[in-house]
């Protein structure tokens, strides 16, 4: 009876284990590499190079300076730009001020001269200046009849041999000058008489009113228009000098992420072209695992968080999160291992890893645990 009570124990306990290793579940793994994103900065304006600081596998910070160009003529168009803003400032700083105050008093001074001027002529000679004009003519008027009376008596004196022909010519000078004075005073007489001439009235109202105007102006200031075109001036001198100085910045090629230098091929003298990277950074901050997952076990989302192994830390499970599924099946890749149904449709995945310790790098060779490790 105990022989049989013992068979009987050891068959159910074969029963419930072949039960259990059919129910017990198989998580699924799927192999890949660690890759890394790959960054390739380069210039925007390109250029000659002057220096390169890096070699390939050299880590780098970011903002470290991995490679500098020549200047060329941006030097010298940073130095006009800087000058041509300068000189837009300050003329729309002119107009913005307006007119000094000296100007504004000369103008003032200029147009109370003109209105002096114009009354003048309006009002035409004074009394005073009449008679003294009088009186002058009188004079002159004297003085003619005194050297005509003394030429005619010379004459006399002549015809009877009394007197020679130089007293005779003197006599007839003297009477000629005398004559012009009193033609001149005459006419300065009637001058003052006849009043100012309507037309140097009308020359001095129109000098008068531009002189007016011009001083209205000066008080008015700069017109709005000519503000806004001088202050359109100097954002347009702004932009021009801010795009110079972005020019100068991208002769320096400045790492952008912290990671490790894959490949550079340039050296000093070396030609570059513009928007052209020129060096390719791997960004170890930045790792994830390219795995395919076969189609009967596509039930993964993205954001859903899985564990990774990696073959050179056997005992460590590091953190994942699935940041890629792809929306259409491809063949299983030569290089990728699942343990079934390799033969089957697969969908590329992509599985972002958190390695707070720096321990991983691109190419070691990693397995994505969808559903959870044993």
């Amino acid at each position: 009876m105990k022989k049989i009570a013992g068979l009987i124990v050891v068959g159910a306990a074969l029963i419930v284990a072949l039960v259990f290793s059919q129910k017990r579940h198989i998580p699924l793994r799927v192999s890949g590499f660690i890759e890394a994103d790959d960054i390739r900065p380069g210039s925007r304006v390109g250029g000659r190079v002057k220096q390169v600081l890096i070699e390939e596998g050299q880590s780098v910070s970011q903002g470290d300076l991995l490679i500098e160009l020549e200047p060329y003529d941006l030097l010298e168009r940073r130095a006009e730009a800087i000058a041509g803003l300068a000189e837009v400032k300050a003329q729309h700083e002119e107009l913005v001020a307006g007119f000094r105050s000296e100007e504004i008093d000369e103008a003032e001074a200029k147009v109370d001269q003109l209105k002096a001027r114009l009354t003048l002529l309006i009002n035409g000679p004074r009394q005073q200046e009449i008679d003294s004009a009088i009186a002058e003519l009188h004079l002159a008027d004297s003085e003619y009849r005194l050297a005509k009376s003394k030429q005619m008596r010379v004459e006399t004196l002549f015809g009877q041999k009394s007197a020679s022909a130089d007293e005779l010519d003197t006599a007839n000078t003297e009477m000629q000058v005398s004559a012009s004075k009193k033609e001149v005073k005459q006419k300065n007489l009637d001058l003052l008489n006849e009043g100012t001439r309507k037309e140097e009235i009308d020359e001095a109202r129109a000098l008068l009113k531009q002189a007016e105007a011009a001083l209205q102006l000066l008080k008015n200031g700069s017109r709005k228009e000519d503000i806004e075109q001088a202050a359109a001036s100097v954002r347009k001198a702004e932009a021009f000098l801010s795009t110079i100085e972005d020019q100068i910045k991208e002769l320096k090629i400045i790492a952008p992420l912290d990671g490790t230098i894959e490949a550079v091929t340039l050296q000093p003298g070396d030609l570059v072209g513009s928007n052209v990277p020129v060096v390719s950074i791997l960004d170890w901050n930045q790792l994830w695992v390219r795995c395919y997952v076969p189609e009967n076990h596509l039930d993964i989302k993205v954001d859903q968080k899985v564990d990774v192994t990696i073959d050179s830390y056997p005992d460590k499970t590091f953190q994942g999160r699935v940041s890629f599924v792809s929306r259409q099946a491809e063949f299983v890749p030569r290089n990728v291992q699942t343990p079934e149904e390799r033969s089957k449709q697969v969908f590329r995945i992509k599985v972002r890893i958190k390695d707070k310790d720096k321990l991983l790098r691109p190419g070691m060779a990693a397995d994505v645990w969808l559903h959870g490790k044993e």
